[in-house]
């Protein structure tokens, strides 16, 4: 994947490389060379295949890092390129054009992180939440136990436990 990476740089304007293994590597791309770099890396090097589109809330540095992994069946090799946009406007161009499948991603991507993809089809339509309302809910800052609070009953009889506790206890009953 070095030697590939070596090649595209010659190219693009690339960041990092990470090489998870032999086979699977991530690179970091800005925005203005994501679609010219998914067309060199579909049409010339044999990465033909959308394998996903996700998604990382890094709430800290008030980013998304989405990531297209893409996949060359025919020489096993994965590729991912990561991409950091702002959280606090996370616009992204769809890439439905180049792989149908996308626009999928690219709907729970939406619903689910707040990250708008303005000309990919259906975004705007519901998706998996239906009659949502709140913040999305893969978002860090979307609070699920207050969520789950205002909307779940609570059933009598359930009792919460610390997991170090409760393991200690059950491993080491002698101890406690």
């Amino acid at each position: 994947m070095l030697e590939l990476y070596q090649q595209l740089k010659q190219r693009f304007q690339l960041g990092e490389l990470t090489e998870q293994r032999p086979n699977l590597a991530f690179i970091s791309v800005e925005r203005e060379q994501l679609r010219p770099l998914i067309y060199h890396l579909r049409d010339q090097e044999g990465y033909t295949h959308l394998v996903i589109l996700t998604a990382v809330d890094w709430i800290e540095e008030n980013i998304f890092q989405l990531t297209y992994l893409l996949s060359n069946r025919e020489a096993a090799k994965d590729i991912g390129l990561r991409l950091m946009i702002n959280r606090d406007n996370p616009v992204m161009e769809s890439i439905h054009d180049i792989w149908p499948t996308a626009a999928t991603y690219q709907r729970e991507l939406r619903e689910m992180f707040g990250i708008d993809f303005p000309d990919s089809p259906g975004v705007n339509e519901e998706f998996i939440l239906e009659g949502w309302n709140n913040i999305p809910p893969y978002r860090r800052d979307f609070d699920t136990l207050k969520f789950a609070e205002e909307n779940f009953a609570q059933r009598p009889g359930r009792e919460t436990r610390d997991p170090a506790e409760h393991m200690q206890q059950k491993l080491y009953p002698e101890e406690s």
